[in-house]
């Protein structure tokens, strides 16, 4: 009995032995696969409008008179170039019997033939907006003078490029109407428009030869006549010609100033256009990777010299007027509107309250509140706009009866 007992009990053992081993190799079920990431929404861009305020022209922030008396002959230009169309007609009709020594007939004459609104930026992501602001940023720019010549040499080896004849302008307009004011530049590859080279690519190769407009002796300087747009070039010989905007290779404008305050290389109150050449003059080896920051590049064309005591034409196609004449962006400020512009003068430190006249705009000069004060001609007016960078209110001024939004460029 006791020998069957030990049978049974093995066997009990192997079946219990078997029964694990089967078990141990049995397919486990695989675990569910993880669900998939999804990516983070992205962001609206961020869009900035015009709000355009309605205000009594007596509430206008207080101004001097001989400022009326400066911006007077600008306003007039804009006469010259817009006098004919309807919304403007009368009002620039009216001009011609206003006595031009008379500040207060001048300021009696905006009083009574334009309407005065508040300009503050709102912004947008996607449709949800984020705030208003009634404050942005003046700047300044002025004509410089440069020395050059028509032929290079080794004093002189620095070009000046006008606009070369395979930069393609596409006017997107043209195509989608929604696209109005928006323009395309760049080459044609093949059957295919690719960009345009951009300012490193240009300084690196040799691919605008045969397009040198004139050829100057400091690199540095050219390139500041790029920010300027416009600029006088003087000979040995003493005859000087007059060099104006012709053209964009259609790269984005970045600021070199930006650039070194997010390098650590200086502040943001040094990045004038002084402390730039500074720094320049204490780097002259990374002097052309600074540059290089900034792709836009700006092509020119020659002028005469014409009147020396008027400035040179700007965005509005009329001279522009030193210390009275404004560039703004076409999208949101009317070109040749007027404005009362408040902000700080760069040559005292004090508030200035001016009208001026927008009369030219700038591949830096984005939204409804960004402003760029045109000084004159030569070094003196360099060193004000050089130190320009403040803060700036504007109010606008439309002939009665035409609602802002039906003058700016569209």
């Amino acid at each position: 009995m006791s020998t069957c007992l030990a049978a049974n009990s093995r066997r009990r053992l192997a079946i219990a032995l078997a029964a694990t081993a089967l078990a141990g190799c049995a397919v486990r079920p695989t675990a569910p696969p993880p669900p998939p990431v999804k990516p983070p929404p992205v962001a609206a861009p961020i869009e900035t409008r015009a709000l355009y305020e309605p205000v009594v022209f007596e509430m206008l922030p207080g101004t001097r008179p001989e400022d009326w008396l400066s911006a007077w002959p600008a306003f007039l230009q804009t006469c010259r170039a817009l006098g004919k169309r309807d919304a403007w007609r009368d009002a620039c009709g009216a001009a011609e019997q206003v006595d031009v020594r008379d500040a207060a007939a001048i300021r009696s004459y905006f009083s009574t033939r334009f309407d005065a609104y508040r300009v503050l930026a709102r912004r947008f992501e996607g449709e949800r907006e984020i705030d208003t602001r009634d404050s942005g940023l003046a700047t300044g720019y002025y004509e410089p003078l440069l020395r050059g010549s028509r032929a290079r040499s080794e004093r002189y080896a620095t070009p000046i490029y006008r606009v070369p004849p395979d930069l393609l302008v596409i006017d997107l307009g043209a195509v989608h109407p929604e696209l109005a004011n928006l323009r395309l530049r760049g080459k044609l590859q093949g059957r295919r428009v690719v960009p345009y080279p951009s300012r490193g690519e240009i300084a690196a190769g040799d691919l605008l030869a045969g397009q040198e407009l004139l050829w100057v002796d400091d690199p540095v300087d050219a390139f500041f006549l790029q920010i300027q747009g416009s600029g006088r070039v003087q000979f040995d010989d003493g005859n000087m010609v007059r060099l104006g905007y012709g053209d964009q290779n259609g790269h984005p404008y970045r600021s070199i100033g930006r650039w070194l305050v997010d390098q650590g290389q200086m502040t943001l109150d040094e990045t004038s256009m002084a402390g730039i050449k500074s720094w320049i003059a204490r780097n002259p080896g990374r002097a052309q990777e600074l540059l290089d920051q900034n792709p836009s590049f700006v092509f020119f064309r020659e002028l005469p010299l014409g009147d020396p005591a008027a400035g040179p034409i700007g965005a509005l196609g009329v001279p522009l007027t030193a210390g009275a004449s404004v560039a703004a962006d076409p999208r949101h400020i009317p070109l040749g509107a007027p404005l009362v512009v408040s902000t700080t003068d760069p040559a005292s430190g004090n508030p200035l309250i001016r009208p001026m006249v927008a009369q030219d705009t700038g591949g830096a000069i984005r939204g409804p509140l960004r402003f760029d004060f045109f000084w004159g001609f030569g070094a003196e007016a360099g060193q004000i706009a050089g130190r320009q960078k403040y803060d700036a209110n504007a109010w606008l001024l439309v002939p009665k009866g035409a609602p802002p939004e039906s003058l700016l460029r569209r």
